[in-house]
C-alpha cells in the first residue's frame, strides 16, 4: 500500500476565503490611531494657546514668535503695545509665543511661614 504525497496534498483543508470586511477594520483602527495620536493633542495645544492669549494682561512679559522679549503696556482686542526697551511695540496678539511671567494677585497660601 503506497500512499501518494499528490493524494496526500489534495485532501488537505479547504483553502478559507479573506474575510471581505477585513480592510475595513484595520482603516477603521488606524484612522482611530491617528486620531489619538496626532490630532487630538494639536486640538488641545491649539485650546491652551488661545486660553493663553486670552488671558494676557497689563505687565505681562510675553515672547512673540520672532523672539521679542517685552512688557505689555497695553491690551487691545487684536494688538498688543509691547515696551521692548528701546520703544513701545504693536504686536498682533495671536503672534505671542508664551507669556513668561504674569501680574497679578499673589497667593500666600502657598508658602511656609517662618
Amino acid at each position: 500500500m503506497m500512499i501518494h504525497f499528490a493524494n496526500i496534498i489534495t485532501q488537505a483543508a479547504p483553502v478559507r476565503q479573506p474575510d471581505p470586511f477585513f480592510p475595513f477594520v484595520l482603516l477603521a483602527i488606524f484612522m482611530v490611531f491617528i486620531y489619538f495620536m496626532s490630532i487630538r493633542p494639536q486640538n488641545k495645544r491649539i485650546k491652551e494657546h488661545k486660553a493663553m492669549l486670552d488671558a494676557i494682561t497689563r505687565g505681562d512679559v510675553i515672547v512673540t514668535n520672532g523672539g521679542i522679549v517685552g512688557k505689555v503696556k497695553k491690551v487691545n482686542e487684536d494688538e498688543l503695545t509691547v515696551d521692548i526697551g528701546a520703544g513701545d511695540v504693536k504686536v498682533v496678539r495671536r503672534m505671542v509665543t508664551d507669556v513668561r511671567t504674569r501680574t497679578g494677585s499673589s497667593n500666600d497660601s502657598d508658602k511656609k511661614k517662618a
